[in-house]
């Protein structure tokens, strides 16, 4: 968000006063959109967005920075949140614990874009039950040369398998490149089993339709197709919820859709300046979500006859880390995408040749989770290289490490007691 030196503004929404600083403070340039017209396009779709992440624990994703800076994630709340802002303790699996903010009203809505937040990410978990999700997400992400025909094509094949074990699911589009399907469920289960039954669907609908859809947890293995994310079901994991705003310069919004317009529609026709009109036309096509809970007998059932999934080989090193059966090797890890990207142009110059050979899912470049940030990896994979052609290891052009001088229980740098 750039620099502004306009006065804070009160807003008054349902009888609460929010202030919003620097409300003319210019976040999506393209579009000359400010922090208040976000406010306003949140509260324009409150209800919808508060279907989503209302009542739920959420990590604050903020851009203090504007849209081309990375973001920081801070998963506990701010000392000095209003009375309207709920709280909900969750513990983590490295063994820490945070207080993480839920909003209930628009008027947390307006609060949590006054900190710098564009998505919301809230957990599949209700602030009253935090070991038993109720949402189950399906999360279909495509490889680079996956065009949209064909993640449409693999949501249909989840829908069917969604149907087959009398589960109901809602499409919306993520608001990048790919689309999640919500499909509420009864607090039944706990995260371990939420995450099976998701893997369990994952690898049917790869069963269905091999090649068009991959369960394969290994990016370097999942060649052109699209990804069922399993993953994103983890505890400690969170998505950008219905009608959260992404950070792409054209202020792309996930939005939810009906089945019958899932292959006529195009991510790119919902922002910040469409989808309000929109909601004020149709109303929120995931309006019905709530009366769908469904049972996970059915995914849990099917898990028992497909037997266990087959676990990648693990070999290396006497830190017991994966191997990979592919021939991949690493360029950079990096602080920034953009970073990222330029060691990438500096390899290829370095390798015109090799270069060349590479298919699109070839080139590996992953935003990973740090301690409060994303930093990104950079890898090759090699498979489509003759191998008297390929380039050994060499130093990395960049090496970023995430980690320098911070410390956790159990973590590297974590001394005995600690």
């Amino acid at each position: 968000m750039s620099p502004s030196n306009s006065e804070a503004e009160i807003l008054v929404i349902e009888g609460n006063e929010v202030r919003i600083s620097s409300p003319g403070k210019v976040v999506f340039p393209a579009q000359g959109l400010r922090k208040l017209d976000i406010v306003r396009y949140y509260l324009s779709v409150a209800d919808g967005a508060l279907r989503g992440a209302g009542g739920r624990p959420m990590v604050l994703k903020r851009f203090p920075k504007g849209i081309d800076a990375e973001p920081f994630f801070q998963k506990r709340v701010p000392e000095n949140h209003p009375d309207y802002i709920d709280t909900a303790t969750l513990q983590y699996a490295r063994g820490t614990s945070a207080e993480e903010a839920v909003i209930r009203d628009a008027a947390g809505l307006a609060w949590v874009v006054n900190l710098g937040c564009l998505d919301l990410n809230p957990h599949p978990v209700r602030a009253e039950d935090l070991d038993h999700p109720d949402e189950l997400r399906i999360d279909l992400d495509p490889m680079p040369g996956v065009d949209w025909t064909q993640i449409v094509d693999a949501a249909f094949v989840a829908r069917e398998v969604l149907d087959d074990v009398g589960l109901v699911g809602w499409p919306k589009t993520s608001g990048s490149r790919g689309m999640h399907i919500l499909v509420r469920i009864a607090p039944l289960w706990d995260y371990k089993q939420v995450r099976l039954a998701a893997e369990t669907l994952a690898r049917e609908v790869e069963n269905r339709a091999p090649g068009l859809a991959t369960a394969r947890w290994w990016k370097e293995e999942r060649g052109e197709s699209v990804f069922v994310d399993f993953n994103q079901n983890a505890k400690d994991r969170t998505v950008a919820s219905a009608y959260s705003i992404r950070p792409l310069p054209d202020a792309r919004v996930s939005t939810p859709l009906d089945w019958d317009e899932v292959r006529d529609r195009r991510p790119e026709e919902f922002t910040v300046l469409t989808v309000p009109q929109r909601y004020a036309d149709v109303g929120d096509p995931h309006g019905g979500i709530d009366d769908t809970v469904g049972t996970l007998d059915g995914l849990l059932r099917l898990a028992e006859e497909l037997g266990p999934a087959e676990k990648p080989p693990r070999a290396g090193g006497a830190d017991g880390r994966r191997q990979s059966t592919m021939p991949l090797i690493e360029v950079a890890r990096t602080k920034t995408k953009p970073e990222a990207l330029e060691a990438l142009d500096e390899w290829r110059a370095r390798h015109p040749s090799i270069a060349a050979q590479l298919h699109p899912a070839d080139v590996l470049v992953d935003g990973m989770r740090g301690s409060s940030s994303l930093w990104y990896r950079v890898r090759v994979n090699l498979q489509h290289v003759p191998e008297p052609e390929r380039p050994s290891q060499e130093e990395l052009i960049a090496d970023y490490d995430p980690w320098a001088g911070k410390t956790w229980p159990g973590g590297p740098g974590a001394g005995p007691g600690r």
